[in-house]
């Protein structure tokens, strides 16, 4: 098993309207050096499988038709022995 860690960032070319509207807030809290605000998704879960090759291919396919809109966001992933997940969640 396998914890993927995936990041969804809306493309460089999209305007992020959350990210503006976060970046106001922040001025209005005097904080006026904070510039270029990016919003993301970030999201945790096991793939049940040994095979690495398999498990990239099934976050793959999961980010590209669930995950991330394709059209306006770009995702990146990693994976790791699902073993130190659970321990981390057993804590």
């Amino acid at each position: 098993m396998f914890k993927a860690k995936v990041l969804i960032k809306r493309r460089p070319s999209i305007l992020d309207t959350q990210g503006k509207a976060v970046e106001k807030g922040a001025e209005h809290l005097g904080l006026t050096n904070i510039k270029e605000t990016r919003i993301g998704k970030y999201i945790e879960f096991v793939v049940d499988t040994d095979n690495r090759t398999s498990a990239e291919k099934e976050v793959n396919e999961y980010c590209k038709k669930l995950l991330a809109n394709p059209i306006m966001e770009d995702y990146e992933f990693t994976l790791e022995p699902a073993e130190t997940f659970v321990n981390q969640e057993g804590s």
